[in-house]
């Protein structure tokens, strides 16, 4: 009698896989419009709405960053409560006006929280997964930041128009406090105790935070998440100027819609094909998405532009992530998505900061143009940091099954 195969989805999986999607929307949304309140609220400089944007994504990083290590020390419940707690507490904040360095500070503050959190329901996830299921589980877990990475921006930019920043606080703890709660009806298992845990603990070196086998492909994530942060900071002083405010607010729906349809097939061609047939065309769409983007004078080009980028970031994107796990053993597999995302966040989170000094200089259209270049260099950069290696070990597996 063969044993029935162990559920998916539980309880638990539903629970840490909703509690993703309201952090990464809650992320999202207010991506798209912190900026702006810095500029109407505070008077911010446009590198200063820029950085008030990126800081929290530095503080992300800081989060991931020390969180991954400690977290089994804590206890992983426990690390999630209290990186909800204090996530809920930094969204109150938003309402305590007291000059632009008390915004970037909370700003700060709010990032490591989302960074705690955020590690703690990546932890939780793969370890109530059964083996059975982790690859597609890990998927379905995956699609819940892809939802909301469509929503966020979406009820963002639409609640900008409509309403005022004061409500759209009131939403963001809304969500933070729902969170909270629901986090309380989760069951986290004890972890398994490795016998070799505190040996570990009482070396301190850069590989206990690092994995270096995924630094390459790591730093590429970097380089295109600097691209990236220009849309999800911009887009709306850019949709103003071109008078597009309404075509902007379907930009992120557009986006993550192409995102959907293309990753089941982009993740297949990968796994058949090899990395290089994905990051290729992807490298090729996102410089198209950004030099439209640059033109942009009509609903329909502006649109085009985000159905561009989706294809071309968010394959990457994904692409790159398995990269990272893939050159890892096993062992490590959870400092090199630790890693690939230190990158991702270092990227979005500088990008702003420092494009801000551009955009007085250049204007949006011409900074979106010079991105597109930026992706073309980082093409040639990602050739020689992974795609040629990859065409040496798919020529060598080719080569083996032929004999």
């Amino acid at each position: 009698m063969e044993l029935a195969k162990p559920r998916l989805w539980t309880k638990d999986f539903i629970i840490i896989s909703s509690l993703n999607f309201l952090l990464t929307l809650i992320f999202y949304l207010l991506m798209v419009i912190i900026a702006v309140f810095a500029v109407e609220e505070y008077s911010a400089t446009t590198s200063q709405a820029g950085l008030v944007t990126g800081i929290f994504i530095i503080g992300t990083l800081i989060g991931r960053l020390f969180t991954g290590r400690y977290i089994d020390t804590i206890g992983r419940k426990k690390t999630l409560f209290i990186g909800l707690l204090f996530f809920t507490v930094t969204t109150f904040l938003y309402f305590y006006h007291a000059g632009i360095t008390f915004l970037l500070f909370n700003r700060f503050l709010h990032g490591i929280t989302l960074g705690i959190a955020s590690t703690a329901t990546g932890t939780i996830i793969a370890q109530i997964i059964p083996f059975s299921w982790r690859g597609e589980g890990i998927g379905y877990y995956s699609m819940s930041a892809t939802l909301a990475t469509a929503i966020g921006p979406f009820i963002g930019l639409y609640m900008s128009q409509h309403t005022s920043f004061h409500v759209i606080f009131i939403f963001c703890l809304a969500l933070g406090v729902f969170s909270l709660v629901i986090s309380l009806f989760g069951k986290v298992p004890p972890p398994e105790i490795r016998k070799n845990k505190m040996v570990e603990a009482k070396g301190v070196k850069l590989s206990s935070f690092i994995e270096p086998k995924a630094i390459p492909i790591a730093f590429i994530t970097l380089a295109i998440a600097f691209c990236y942060s220009s849309v999800l900071s911009f887009i709306t002083f850019y949709a103003n100027e071109l008078e597009l405010v309404t075509a902007a607010s379907f930009f992120f729906l557009v986006y993550s819609i192409a995102v959907l349809l293309s990753r089941p097939f982009t993740g297949r061609l990968m796994d058949i094909k090899g990395a290089n047939y994905v990051m290729y065309p992807a490298f090729i769409l996102l410089t198209f998405g950004m030099l439209l983007l640059s033109i942009a004078n009509n609903s329909f080009i502006l649109l085009a532009a985000g159905a561009l980028i989706g294809l071309g970031f968010g394959n990457m994107q994904s692409c790159t992530q398995a990269v990272a796990i893939k050159l890892t053993p096993p062992h490590r597999m959870g400092l090199a998505t630790s890693t690939f995302f230190i990158f991702l966040d270092a990227g979005l989170g500088f990008g702003p900061y420092l494009l801000g000094f551009i955009i007085p200089i250049a204007g949006y259209s011409n900074l979106y143009l010079l991105l597109g270049v930026w992706t073309v260099i980082t093409s040639i950069l990602y050739y020689f940091l992974h795609g040629k290696k990859e065409c040496i070990m798919r020529g060598k597996n080719t080569a083996t099954l032929s004999v």
